[in-house]
């Protein structure tokens, strides 16, 4: 199983939001930079125009849990950052929406290991 470290810092953040190749959908951006090591680095941000605290530690659940079932499919070395688009509601939102999207992200980044690599 692959190993996925949390990105914390702020020039972290920074680094791969100016660097990074932009993939966006309804509900989730998502912002990849390849980093040349054999782990993924994984960044979650859910801006305060999208709720209430508990709204946004929800959505970050909900992404966490998405990330965790797809994990065993992506391929190592890239950092990963996951927006939450400010203008879709979180009350609204279902773990299959997230996780459906956020498949189709990976697969247009090309970073879904083919079927016969599982």
């Amino acid at each position: 199983m692959n190993k996925t470290e949390m990105l914390k810092k702020n020039y972290e953040f920074k680094k791969v939001l100016t660097k990074g190749k932009f993939f966006t959908k309804k509900i989730l951006e998502i912002v990849i930079l390849k980093n040349n090591k054999n782990v993924n680095f994984l960044g979650i941000a859910v801006s305060t125009k999208n709720g209430k605290a508990f709204q946004r530690n929800r959505a970050k659940r909900l992404i966490r849990e998405c990330y965790k079932n797809l994990e065993p499919e992506l391929i190592c070395g890239n950092s990963i950052i996951i927006l939450f688009r400010k203008n879709f509601k979180i009350e609204n939102i279902k773990f299959k929406d997230i996780f459906d999207e956020m498949k189709d992200i990976f697969e247009d980044a090309k970073i879904l290991k083919k079927e016969e690599e599982i």
